[in-house]
């Protein structure tokens, strides 16, 4: 903390700020109320010590002056003149606290403490509602012409009722879209409920959804809430619906036709005003093929399908994920700065984790500044992919020669011609693709005269 002492007595003022320093606190000494309040407005302080008696302006103006700049700015007031209508003063005009002099250093460094404690705890608090303001107003991060097309479609498609079926692999944020309905529909101020079909055992989540009235089962000690009825008025996302059993199934169905619930143990049907958004990994309509999904429950459900794209039809977008995500997860510490090379490998890899595997990537790169380990680990799945639906492997065709010495040397220069195009003309990839040090393929490409420039698309 950064203290702001005011205080005319030399020797106090001395004593007091060596104390002060010595705690470990940055402290900043004035001797007079208008050298403080000069100082107040020039720097930041997260707590100011101030005499109630000082030369040119007072205490208590002192006070009244910081609370009007700064009103949540904690003021200990000092004073040699103690009573209650002074110490009452003082706390009316919002000074946190009052010594009286004498006093011992100990007690001034106690509630310093105190109030270090306290905007401790206000600033974790502060971070925290930061972070559940952003988790639940998680925007689409792209401006890809996909992207730009779904973001349009979905501000249409959260003005009204209608469910939503979410088709998308994993990892593609069909969660953020579902959220992104939500709060940007008449429904925002109202609950947000989430549920993942998978993560629920089955014989726990009728109960879940549904909720039970006590004595339903054994064990059945109370009334217990389902997801449908704490979302009542707002939105029940479900996720992975893939993975609903089918007599729930039924039940679900029989919610979007009436619009109302039976708990578990229960006689009378409960009314509920709700959204219903699903999700899939899957094909819907193979499940049905297989008779492992219910087509009436396909049809009610698919009333405004979404299909989510993944992040490998859309690998212009990568810049700005990276850029969100370091953002989201390394807010306190600089950003790793990736270089073109480092770039082309993003962008090469096809992301079969999607959205989610590349914000793993980001915390890895977080985690370890500087180093291509965890880039380097992606290599392997690009150099097995094949390129433009051709083998990745390097080839040549074979043609009629002079001699073995000018046929080598004629497919030695066209094989790093190729690997250098293919490299984007980065010559310590080429040297990977090549499985040679980059050292052997500059001496190569000086003895058989090939330069970059040659290398380029025409």
């Amino acid at each position: 903390m950064h203290i702001l002492l005011i205080e005319d007595e030399k020797i106090t003022r001395i004593t007091l700020s060596d104390t002060i320093r010595e705690k470990g606190f940055k402290i900043t000494a004035c001797s007079n109320g208008k050298d403080g309040l000069r100082a107040f407005r020039q720097d930041h302080f997260d707590v100011v010590v101030t005499d109630l008696r000082l030369p040119q302006m007072s205490g208590i103006d002192v006070l009244k002056k910081i609370k009007e700049s700064n009103a949540s700015c904690p003021v200990i007031v000092m004073t040699a003149y103690a009573s209650v209508d002074t110490a009452v003063r003082a706390l009316k005009l919002g000074a946190y606290d009052y010594l009286t002099k004498p006093f011992s250093p100990d007690e001034l460094l106690a509630l310093l403490d105190k109030i270090k404690q306290l905007q401790d705890v206000l600033n974790e608090n502060i971070k925290l509602k930061k972070r559940i303001r952003s988790f639940q107003n998680r925007t689409l991060v792209g401006e890809s012409k996909v992207m730009r097309t779904l973001i349009s479609t979905l501000e249409v498609v959260a003005q009204n009722d209608f469910t939503v079926l979410i088709e998308g692999e994993s990892g593609t944020g069909k969660e953020v879209v579902a959220r992104f309905l939500h709060f940007h529909s008449p429904r925002s101020r109202k609950p947000f409920i989430a549920v993942n079909c998978a993560a629920i055992p089955e014989s726990l989540l009728e109960s879940e959804l549904f909720g039970y009235e006590k004595g339903a089962f054994t064990g059945a000690n109370k009334k217990h809430v389902g997801y449908f009825e704490r979302a009542d008025g707002g939105t029940l996302f479900i996720d992975d619906i893939d993975d609903m059993p089918h007599s729930i199934q039924v039940k679900l169905l029989r919610f979007l036709q009436e619009k109302e619930i039976s708990r578990i143990g229960g006689s009378a049907p409960l009314p509920l005003n709700l959204r219903i958004i699903v999700a899939t990994k899957v094909d819907l309509k193979q499940l049905i093929r297989e008779n492992k999904f219910r087509e009436d429950l396909y049809y009610r459900l698919n009333i405004i399908p979404l299909k989510l794209p993944p992040l490998r039809e859309r690998k212009e977008d990568i810049p700005l994920l990276l850029e969100h995500f370091f953002d989201k997860h390394g807010s306190n510490q600089p950003h790793p700065s990736l270089n073109a090379s480092q770039m082309r490998l993003l962008e090469a890899y096809d992301w079969p984790g999607n959205v989610r595997e590349l914000e793993n990537v980001v915390g890895r790169l977080l985690a370890m500044p500087g180093s291509d380990y965890f880039l380097e680990q992606l290599r392997p799945a690009i150099d097995k992919r094949p390129s433009r639906g051709e083998d990745r492997n390097l080839s040549f065709d074979f043609q009629p020669f002079d001699s073995l010495q000018s046929f080598l040397r004629s497919q030695e220069q066209n094989l790093i011609r190729q690997a250098l195009k293919e490299a984007g003309n980065n010559i310590s990839d080429a040297a990977r693709l090549l499985k040679i040090p980059r050292s052997t393929l500059r001496s190569k490409m000086d003895k058989l005269h090939i330069t970059v420039s040659e290398t380029g698309s025409d």
